[in-house]
């Protein structure tokens, strides 16, 4: 009968020796062995515990520290029973007993390491100690901050989950060098309380780094707009309000957020305006707040059509500033002829652009017509037109079987119809008739409907920008993707929404611990186009996040016990990652040792 082999996976101390200098050492590592055939086990190395013997006492003794039951402290020297030579003075040695080997306590350690190196790139660790440090308390107030902000990159939840579930899920401790006080529930929410006051200074520092650390030119910036919405009535937010909601939640009160980032998708600034607040009207607040915290300077503004007013036009030129800007659909009429001409400049396979002349010498229009968006419009219409004939013969149905028999009742449905497919509904023409028996019929205008499928594809830019191609104006304005890409990484990625706090001050807070998580996230995302363009942020914290910190116990023979805090080996994948980076993880946490038993750790 052949036998049937399963994997078997078992855990053991296993011991190196090497002879060096006419000296013996002996290392250590945990090695994990899985039997995979009949004669065949594979092993791998989960933990390297380095050299436990007195051949390293030197460097053993300034780390080793006891801690007493009392809390004090001093050097040993750590002795693993059995190799080396028994030292002179007794009460300086730890005689370790290897077969009391115990692991525990596994926790998430490579992200968050990742993301506390971000924030030191950004210094932004002297930052929040300069802008906190004279505030009371038993934990430093910036340390408060970072880990606020690490959660955010890493696993965003709420302040009462970073408390009760995360926290003692990372190796924080380590990382900040601190206890379980740095994530007390009420210490989380107190330091809400005091950041909102310092964003101006935020915004001005993050822009000195930006520029120290990639060379960020601020001269073409990027404005958008988006909305994000509260669980619950919030009564307590004045700013929130229902107004047009960008998540599809009309039900919900909502905030909305302005950003301006660089081109190269750095944020510079921020504001959070009420939730009913128009497009429209933001431009010259956010302006005069871009101005004040970082200069006036002769920039070039770029924003999509859901800005553009002739006022805020009028109110750039007035300034000094350049505009590159959408236009709405409808001003594609006026330019019916040279939609259908031939004198294109092709830029790439799918887009092709134009330069005319505007009505004044002041501007200049780009008439652009992109492939791929023809192929995307065409098939949305296609979409739209299919779901509206379909409703359309549904209700035609009911009217000619007799089943609606009520004038009123049919107007109250085609004005349900009307506001599903109000993007088509100008091409419709409706009849129902006064006299009895009720009929419903109507007429689609093909002939008009054809005349905007030619337009499918094409759009319309406006500047007052002078002397450049139509190409170059054509990508400068395509970078808005940047703050789309900005948008996504907000809401899907660091989990800005839905907000559940209910005071206008902690909401503030935690639109900045977002945008904190975010200025982690791309300064990531451009120390890896630099020097591993593959690789994605998400990728690396995915990746990054299997490296464990965990903790490696031993009973001592004199009695009491050692805990070795060490950060587990990288796999192929991630010691490749943290290669193509050139990072090193950092040192191994010293030992500790506790003259008596810690409950809980060996199970009897």
């Amino acid at each position: 009968m052949e036998a049937r082999w399963c994997f078997k996976r078992s855990m053991y101390l296993k011991t190196h020796i090497r002879r060096k200098d006419g000296k013996e050492h002996v290392y250590y590592s945990i090695v994990e062995s899985v039997r995979v055939r009949r004669r065949h086990v594979y092993q791998r190395r989960v933990l390297y515990l380095g050299e436990l013997n007195t051949a390293q006492v030197e460097a053993w003794q300034r780390t080793v520290e006891v801690v007493t039951e009392r809390g004090e402290r001093r050097q040993m020297r750590l002795f693993a029973v059995g190799q080396g030579e028994v030292a002179a003075n007794e009460d300086d040695v730890a005689h370790v007993v290897l077969s009391s080997l115990c692991v525990r306590r596994p926790r998430e350690f490579g992200a968050c390491w990742v993301a506390l190196r971000m924030w030191e790139e950004l210094q932004l660790d002297d930052f929040w100690k300069a802008a906190l440090g004279g505030r009371r308390g038993e934990v430093a107030w910036e340390k408060v901050v970072a880990l606020l902000a690490v959660n955010r990159l890493v696993a965003p939840r709420s302040e009462l989950y970073i408390h009760e579930k995360w926290f003692g899920q990372t190796g924080m401790t380590v990382l900040l060098d601190c206890d379980e006080r740095v994530a007390e529930k009420d210490r989380l929410y107190r330091c809400l309380d005091r950041m909102v006051e310092h964003k101006e200074a935020l915004e001005r520092h993050l822009a000195g780094r930006w520029r120290d650390l990639f060379q960020a030119q601020c001269d073409i910036l990027l404005y958008d707009l988006t909305s994000t919405y509260f669980e619950g009535d919030v009564e307590g937010v004045p700013a929130a309000q229902r107004g047009y909601s960008r998540d599809r939640r009309p039900d919900c009160k909502q905030i909305t957020l302005a950003l301006v980032v660089t081109t190269e998708g750095f944020p510079l600034t921020y504001e959070v305006f009420d939730g009913n607040r128009v497009d429209v009207t933001t431009l010259e607040e956010m302006v005069e707040a871009v101005e004040r915290k970082h200069g006036q300077a002769r920039r070039i503004w770029v924003f999509d059509r859901g800005i553009v007013s002739e006022a805020n036009l009028e109110f750039l030129r007035a300034r000094g500033a350049r505009y590159l800007v959408g236009t709405r659909r409808a001003w594609l009429e006026r330019y019916e002829r040279e939609l259908l001409s031939k004198d294109w400049q092709r830029i790439s396979d799918e887009v092709e652009v134009k330069l005319m002349a505007g009505e004044g010498a002041k501007e200049a229009f780009i008439l652009a017509r992109s492939t791929a968006r023809r192929k995307k419009e065409r098939a949305i219409r296609r979409r739209m037109v299919g779901a509206l004939h379909k409703d359309l013969r549904a209700l035609q149905t009911l009217v000619s079987k007799g089943r609606l028999k009520n004038r009123d009742k049919l107007l109250q449905r085609v004005g349900s119809l009307e506001e599903r497919h109000r993007a088509l509904w100008g091409y419709l023409a409706i009849a129902i008739p006064e006299e009895l028996p009720l009929k419903f019929s109507w007429r689609f205008d093909w002939r008009k409907f054809l005349v905007a499928h030619r337009r499918d594809g094409a759009y319309l830019l406006r500047t007052n920008i002078s002397g450049k191609d139509p190409d170059e104006l054509w990508r400068q304005y395509i970078q808005l993707t940047e703050v789309e890409a900005c948008f996504k990484a907000l809401k899907s990625d660091l989990a800005i929404r839905p907000i559940w706090h209910w005071t206008a001050g902690r909401v503030e807070a935690h639109v900045m611990v977002a945008f904190l998580g975010y200025c982690l996230w791309v300064c990531l995302k451009r120390m890896l186009w630099a020097r591993a363009s593959g690789l994605t942020p998400w990728q690396v914290l995915e990746q990054l996040k299997k490296i464990l910190l965990v903790e490696v116990w031993f009973k001592l023979k004199q009695g009491g016990c050692i805990c070795l805090e060490r950060i587990t080996q990288p796999e192929a994948a991630q010691a490749a990652i943290l290669a193509q980076l050139g990072w090193q993880l950092p040192a191994q946490p010293p030992p500790r040792i506790h003259t008596s038993m810690v409950p809980g750790v060996w199970q009897t």
